[in-house]
């Protein structure tokens, strides 16, 4: 975890992030930054779905996508729109520890379980599914997916600041990804 920038003060938050809605997010989040009024969001978030995290964010602030492990490989339609329609440049992508699609194949046996138990699934059925999508969503490390998927989003959209984040759920607080 030592690519993990803590952010502390204002001081800390790198200086291509100052004074864009990245660094207003960590702001925000971490600082307890009084919040503005905002009547069109300034950036779009992209997070993991995971119940455990909440933005320390003012209205309207924000898009925000919410996808398993923050990959938005199948949500690039709802970035695309973001950024044409919303008129979006910036976009926090935020990984966290002890993420669910981190060796997913592990909780096979569950989730084949859960959808069974949960929703009358066949066991044959539900164990096809997961064999199907877990490769989709496999994510492997937090920290290394987040970048790579900022890597990615970089390229397809060249003129974006795209900023890997991780959030800590223990402590509820943001830190920098240093690539």
């Amino acid at each position: 975890m030592n690519r993990l920038l803590p952010v502390n003060c204002i001081e800390d938050i790198l200086p291509e992030y100052r004074q864009t809605p990245i660094g207003l997010l960590l702001e925000f989040h971490n600082l307890k930054r009084p919040f503005a009024t905002y009547t069109e969001a300034q950036l779009l978030v992209g997070m993991c779905m995971d119940n455990r995290k909440h933005l320390h964010i003012p209205e309207n602030f924000s898009y925000i996508i919410r996808s398993g492990g923050a990959n938005l490989r199948y949500s690039e339609f709802k970035v695309s729109y973001a950024i044409s329609v919303g008129k979006i440049k910036h976009i926090a992508l935020i990984g966290h520890d002890n993420c669910g699609m981190v060796n997913l194949h592990s909780r096979k046996d569950e989730f084949i379980r859960g959808l069974v138990g949960t929703a009358g699934w066949t066991a044959e059925r539900a164990e096809e599914h997961f064999t199907n999508f877990a490769p989709m969503f496999e994510i492997g490390n937090e920290i290394e997916f987040v970048v790579t998927e900022a890597k990615r989003l970089r390229v397809k959209y060249p003129k974006i600041t795209v900023a890997p984040l991780f959030y800590h759920v223990e402590t509820n607080r943001l830190s920098i990804v240093e690539e």
